[in-house]
Formats: structure tokens, sequence, C-alpha cells
């Protein structure tokens, strides 16, 4: 039987168990043998990740010809505008080519959000807004990217759900184990 954990990766740390001495790791809050992350997040990027000590697991939620659907709450500096929303639903093309379509709404601050740490730096001449951006593609910092090909840098990024498992009810740094 696979066994899946659900973690909530906090800011600042790394994706990964071994340790580049700088920063954080997987290592300093997952202590279980044989499990392996199933994707990445950036450093800088917060949410879910999925581990696993199945590797055939870790291959259908990575892979992207399962199109898996990765949710992200995302906080962009700008009010993004239909134009900018209609592009990201159509596809941006980045340096590595055009992405698929993306699923888009605004959204309200999510609710029950944690502080980040550091902060996110505000200017009171700019203001922000928050984002949900479905996507069933898996590239380097690719919302980062899209958000600020359409002119909206992203400022905060949280995965929030991953296919059918959820970050709901986990805090940062905190894990939950499931068995499939």
């Amino acid at each position: 039987m696979s066994r899946l954990v659900l973690f909530n990766k906090p800011f600042g740390v790394i994706c990964q168990f071994s340790r580049d001495g700088q920063h954080p790791t997987l290592a300093d809050y997952i202590a279980l043998p044989d499990f392996y992350p199933a994707g990445r997040l950036d450093t800088d990027s917060e949410g879910l990740v999925l581990l696993t000590d199945d590797g055939k697991l870790q291959h259908r939620i990575t892979d992207p010809k399962h199109k898996l659907p990765k949710i992200y709450r995302v906080q962009v500096e700008g009010e993004p505008d239909e134009a900018a929303l209609t592009q990201l639903r159509r596809g941006v093309m980045l340096k590595d080519g055009l992405t698929l379509p993306a699923e888009v709404r605004l959204i309200d601050e999510p609710a029950g959000l944690w502080p980040r740490h550091p902060p996110v730096r505000f200017r009171q001449s700019i203001p922000t807004r928050w984002l949900e951006l479905t996507l069933r593609e898996g590239r380097n910092r690719q919302v980062r990217r899209m958000t600020a090909a359409v002119g909206f840098p992203t400022l905060r990024l949280i995965r929030w759900q991953i296919g059918d498992w959820s970050l709901a009810g986990l805090q940062p740094g905190e894990l939950q184990r499931l068995s499939s």
C-alpha cells in the first residue's frame, strides 16, 4: 500500500532533504525514511507538497501527461484587469514557449491565512490583489513568470491543492499522513 504525506511547506524552506547550509529543508520537518517529494516548490513559495514512498504514485502525480490540476492562491502587485486574466486563460508566451491555458479568477484574501515570515513588502501607492490560478503543467517558476508576463508580479504564492489533495487544515510546517 502506498503511503502519502501532505506537507504545508513554509516560506524559505528548500523542497529537498539534503542541506545547503543556508536554508531549512524538508529534513527539518519530516523524519520519514524513504519518502520523496512528488514535485517541488521554490524556496520563496509556500503550501502543499506531496511526499510518497511509492515511485509509481510519485510519477503519476508529477507526470504532465496526467494533467493533475494544481491550484495556487497568488497575491499579485496591482489590480489585474480582464485583459490580463484573459491572457492567463489563453496561455502566456514565456521564454520556454506558450503555457497551457490556466483557469483564473479574482478572489478575496484567503480566510484563515497565516502570516508570512518575513512579511510581503507593501507599497502604499500600489494595491495588491489575490488570484486563484489552476495549472495543469509544472514549469520552473511558472506562476511567477506568467503573472509577471501579464504585468502583475507575484508577491506571495501558495500552492493550495494538487488533484484531490488539499492544504485545508494544515498550518505551515504541519503534515498529514494518508494511505492510498
